[in-house]
């Protein structure tokens, strides 16, 4: 077998393919046009050279012997192209990141360790990989939050975690068990995760208990306590996060829906709904629907009858005024994943962003892959995506995060969650860039094109994945709760795979049970200026107030990355002259969201944390319409936020007077200290940094601070608040 010396000294199998995809993407920029026939040729030549497996020549060796059979042929114009792309490259290798003030403010504030330089961190994150050390200084992948501050600092006698979030096993109905909970959520949030717990199992308020109480306060009243809690512990400087759910069924459904509308209440948590496809039918059918609960201790048994109608609509006209609570079509979670049909594996929750469905002590080990950067030739008719590359990236991207699972196997907080990652080895692999990807290519996000060409990367990505997990199996064995017969039999395995993909895991294994996700990627895709998870991108511009030096307010216009890249591209100076396939979070069909999401969760045997973002002018008939299409298109669940909604927290687009005199309810007494400021502006676009007002006033514009940098522009995506300026997220 031929093969080939690394630039790091090791080898690998020589691939004659890679020299002809090489030589052939240089041709594609070249004055004479694409020709697949001299890359071909060339890739012959070389191949018969080194014809004699004993002989082992270097990637400099094989690139300078294609410079010169370039040099040799008619083809002088790609051979051109050729060395600057190799030039290029080699400068790529040295030089750190060019980062802007904001990028630059997240790694130097949220990832890089005591001063170190931009070599050290690399090297750090990397665990000194090379290979995976290339894919993030080409921006191609990178690790999730926690992986990037804290890899390598156990050795510094550091209490820290590499995984984002963890669920934690549902509390038990006894008050040992629920304050049990409270401290696991502590410890958690000491070591810098992030947490999402199910209170389904909490009787509901009425029920008999043997104590002085006669009877219980209801699962909804312990939700303050996990509140507080998350409140107390810090996180360098922030809260923790964490996800409450509760099950439909519940007969305190109803409270749980409304808790979230005293806006004192619950003040530190997320929470959603797991809803059931046999509540959604009843539903759509304008029937009664039983929530059922059977006290194990007493024997008694609760039953609460409700309109599912009415009550799905109590649902929804809360999210439409309040952004909560979210919904998980959970029998969509549970029925299409790996381990669908092994009747010993539940999924005990979500993590608070919901991308990810995790057992009790399951953990979110993430990294995301930048899908913006394959693409060949961007901002131009010829411009292409390179799926070659890519698949490569999926293998490395799977190694890496089975190399971080196993080096902080023992940094997990609790005991639960260390048994529960050792068993079922869940990894998150994601992407982000998605919206810089399609307009690098001309594609309007939404539209058929787009909708193809993700549904080729999605499956891409999912097969290459297996088939890395399945080679790692090979090696160390398969993860210890794996069942072939089991795996095999699920829908999302038969449907999905490949055949190929198939026999690898019928003859290997697999090392992971679950394998992709897609999180919002809000701070890692801010700091490299793309857009996050499958986002459509925010704004086209934000206008930003400073203070000039005589003390007068200067305003300028900032334009989004990828929209100031096209821009310097083609030429153009104005926005006005920028193309249809330009569209935000706030122009958007939701449809098209709809669409986007429904072509990646096919894909992805997790879930995906996405958010529908709609104007204020939308209707509660239009959000019902946008649940009742997600359900139907089998999403395992979808974020709507509302612009200037109650509990906005997030606000960027102000409402105009007459709208904002619609406003009600109460504000908390954060929101009047200083969360909330009262504007009176003219554009919609212009958010200042300047706030100085700190009161409230009814009937007033609303907006809200970043609580780092007091940017007003903070907003929702993927399910997590994301400030634009200074990258802080509410799900760090």
């Amino acid at each position: 077998m031929k093969q080939i010396i690394k630039r790091d000294g090791t080898v690998e199998v020589f691939s004659k393919n890679k020299i002809e995809d090489a030589v052939y993407k240089a041709s594609l920029h070249s004055e004479g046009g694409a020709d697949r026939q001299i890359a071909k040729e060339i890739a012959d030549k070389i191949d018969k050279k080194y014809d004699e497996a004993s002989v082992k020549p270097s990637v400099e060796d094989i690139q300078d012997l294609v410079e010169i059979h370039l040099m040799e042929s008619n083809r002088k114009d790609i051979a051109k192209l050729y060395i600057l792309y190799r030039e290029k490259r080699s400068e790529l290798r040295k030089k750190p990141w060019v980062l802007d003030e904001l990028q630059s403010s997240i790694w130097k504030n949220k990832y890089r360790y005591n001063g170190e330089d931009f070599e050290g961190w690399i090297s750090r994150i990397s665990n000194k990989d090379t290979r995976i050390a290339k894919l993030i200084r080409q921006k191609k992948f990178l690790f999730a939050g926690r992986i990037l501050a804290n890899r390598g600092l156990f050795k510094a006698g550091k209490k820290v975690t590499y995984s984002n979030c963890y669920v934690i096993e549902p509390p038990g109905d006894s008050i040992e068990e629920i304050f049990d909970t409270a401290k696991k959520i502590a410890r958690t949030f000491s070591y810098g995760g992030g947490v999402g717990i199910d209170i389904s199992k909490l009787r509901p308020k009425g029920a008999r208990v043997r104590n002085a109480a006669k009877e219980t306060t209801g699962a909804v009243s312990f939700m303050d306590l996990y509140s507080m809690t998350t409140g107390l512990i810090g996180q360098k400087g922030r809260r923790g996060a964490l996800m409450i759910s509760m099950d439909v069924r519940h007969p305190e459904i109803e409270e749980f829906i409304d808790v979230k509308t005293d806006l004192e209440k619950v003040t530190k948590a997320n929470i959603s709904v797991r809803v059931t496809d046999e509540f959604m039918e009843a539903v759509k059918n304008r029937e009664i629907f039983d929530c059922v609960f059977d006290v194990e201790q007493s024997g008694e048994r609760i039953i609460k009858s409700v309109d599912a109608y009415s009550l799905f609509k109590k649902l929804v006209k809360n999210n439409w005024d309040y952004a909560e609570p979210g919904i998980l079509f959970w029998d969509r979670i549970n029925d299409y994943n790996f381990m669908s049909e092994d009747e010993n594996f539940e999924f005990a929750g979500v993590n608070p962003c919901a991308e990810e469905p995790l057992p009790a002590g399951g953990s979110c080990l993430l990294g995301s892959i930048n899908l913006s950067e394959f693409v060949i030739q961007p901002f131009t008719a010829k411009a292409t995506f390179d799926i070659n590359k890519l698949k490569s990236c999926v293998r490395e991207s799977v190694t890496a995060l089975n190399d971080v699972l196993d080096e902080g196997m023992s940094l997990h907080p609790l005991q639960e969650q260390r048994d529960s990652v050792m068993k079922y080895r869940q990894i998150g692999l994601g992407v982000m860039g998605i919206a810089d990807m399609l307009i690098k290519m001309g594609i309007r996000y939404g539209a058929d094109e787009s909708l193809e060409l993700c549904d080729k990367i999605a499956s891409t990505i999912l097969n290459e994945a297996v088939k890395q997990s399945a080679r790692i199996a090979k090696k160390f064995g398969a993860f210890s709760e794996y069942n072939y017969s089991k795996v095999a039999s699920s829908n999302f395995f038969i449907e999905n795979l490949e055949d190929e993909t198939k026999e690898m895991v019928k003859k290997y294994g697999m090392i992971n049970s679950q394998i992709l996700t897609i999180p919002p990627t809000g701070s890692i895709s801010t700091m490299l200026g793309i857009s996050g998870g499958i986002e459509p991108i925010f704004n086209i511009s934000y206008v930003r107030k400073t203070e000039s030096l005589h003390e007068e307010d200067v305003y300028y216009k900032v334009y989004t990355p990828i929209v100031k890249q096209y821009m310097d591209a083609v030429g153009l100076s104005d926005e006005e002259d920028l193309p249809d396939f330009f569209v935000t979070a706030m122009n958007i069909d939701y449809n098209d969201r709809i669409e986007m999401q429904k072509v990646w969760q096919k894909y992805v045997d997790a879930s995906i944390s996405s958010t529908i973002n709609i104007p204020y002018e939308t209707t509660v008939e239009e959000v019902y319409d946008i649940y009742m299409k997600a359900w139907e298109a089998g999403l395992k669940g979808v974020t709507i936020f509302r612009d200037g909604c109650k509990r906005t927290g997030i606000l960027t687009n102000e409402k105009s007077d007459k709208d904002s005199e619609k406003s009600e309810g109460k504000v908390s007494n954060a929101e009047k200290s200083g969360k909330l400021e009262q504007h009176n502006t003219t554009s919609q676009d212009e958010i200042s940094l300047d706030a100085e007002d700190d009161t409230y006033e009814e009937g007033v514009n609303e907006k809200f601070v970043c609580p780092e940098c007091g940017y007003e522009g903070i907003h929702n995506t993927g399910g997590c608040t994301l400030c634009p300026m200074c990258g802080y997220s509410g799900c760090n």
